[in-house]
């Protein structure tokens, strides 16, 4: 889709989306891929091949953070993401269903899924709550948008939201972030 670019989803979007999960054939895997998605600003492909040991601490636990390896890295840009509370959650959970070795997101046939399978499961996904314009990388453009906009708050620069989304480039990450008229309104009568 050369010129459009995946919309961003809405806190409302993103509570229908865990609302619709909760139903699905297996909740806490399918929950899990949305909030690689949303709150870690993982690719399709980096979905499909994160790895348990990728996001477990030397005490076999869910760690803090989890590492994407530059081996399922688009372009080798590996790097580690801090957990958000409601992630970590949902890997212990997933893990509590006798998940521990392998991929974290797997098939139901038990065989590890495919970038492209990931990319359909959320075509499907988006398709059942008629969310037109997304796609699988609408998760990964909230994330980067929504720490553009808050990463002043945490003391941080674009620069730390380029390297949690592993873009070569701040160009790249720049090209992400959505507008908010709303906040240009505001930006303008401060002016």
């Amino acid at each position: 889709m050369p010129g459009r670019q995946a919309k961003v989803i809405s806190p409302t979007m993103l509570a229908a989306m865990l609302r619709c999960v909760a139903r699905h054939y297996w909740p806490a895997r399918s929950r899990v891929i949305v909030l690689l998605s949303v709150k870690a600003g993982l690719r399709a492909g980096e979905i499909a091949k994160l790895e348990w040991p990728m996001v477990l601490g030397p005490n076999g636990k869910v760690a803090d953070s989890l590492v994407v390896e530059d081996r399922i890295a688009k372009k080798g840009s590996g790097r580690r993401i801090p957990l958000h509370p409601d992630l970590k959650q949902a890997l212990i959970d997933l893990r509590g269903e006798g998940q521990g070795n392998g991929p974290v997101i797997v098939s139901r046939r038990g065989g590890p899924m495919t970038p492209n399978s990931i990319v359909n499961w959320f075509v499907s996904l988006f398709a059942e709550l008629e969310f037109e314009g997304c796609s699988s990388h609408s998760g990964r453009r909230t994330f980067v948008t929504q720490a553009a906009r808050l990463t002043h708050k945490a003391g941080g620069s674009l620069r730390d939201v380029q390297l949690l989304a592993g873009h070569r480039s701040i160009e790249t990450t720049q090209a992400y972030i959505d507008g908010d008229s709303d906040a240009q309104r505001r930006l303008i009568g401060l002016l």
